[in-house]
């Protein structure tokens, strides 16, 4: 099952992906797709795995999240961005390598018979990137929101830390 929770910066996004995790499961994982760049952004990825508390399982994994034991458990992927982002830079900007492998990844995750909230940023809201790759990012986010979304089982809007589900496949 995939519930895909999107929104702006800030919206709640993470926060409400996690308390649905909780709500489920006494030892749901947290998958985190970032690449730790620098010493605060280090700092600030502890300081997240202190607030979740010792019930959660953590991974840290920037690109092949479905090759993790997560069979059968209740996930939070977070996020989408930064995941697509270095497919992005794996496949040397080439978006039609980058979607194809994001949902490969995610085609798998469905495999798993898990529940995974996957956490991501909604495109569209905000000002136009200024650069050619940026907007070429902006595309690959879109079709990639739009193809999870379209599998989905769920879908939440945050907005300014309310849910609005839009979408809801009753089973």
């Amino acid at each position: 099952m995939i519930t895909l929770v999107t929104g702006g910066a800030r919206s709640g996004k993470s926060r409400y992906a996690q308390e649905q995790a909780l709500t489920e499961s006494q030892q749901p994982v947290y998958v985190a797709t970032a690449k730790v760049w620098d010493e605060d952004f280090a700092q600030r990825i502890q300081r997240h795995k202190t607030e979740r508390g010792p019930q959660w399982t953590n991974y840290e994994e920037e690109l092949y999240v479905s090759q993790l034991p997560l069979v059968g458990k209740t996930v939070v992927v977070d996020c989408v961005t930064l995941w697509l982002t270095n497919f992005f830079t794996l496949h040397d900007y080439d978006a039609d390598k980058t979607l194809a492998a994001l949902q490969a990844e995610i085609d798998a995750l469905q495999q798993q018979q898990g529940h995974f909230l996957i956490v991501t940023n909604e495109i569209g809201m905000g000002v136009h990137a200024e650069t050619a790759v940026g907007r070429k990012f902006t595309d690959l986010q879109g079709w990639a929101n739009q193809y999870i979304a379209r599998i989905a089982d769920t879908v939440v809007l945050m907005i300014s830390g309310i849910p609005v589900v839009i979408k809801k496949q009753e089973k």
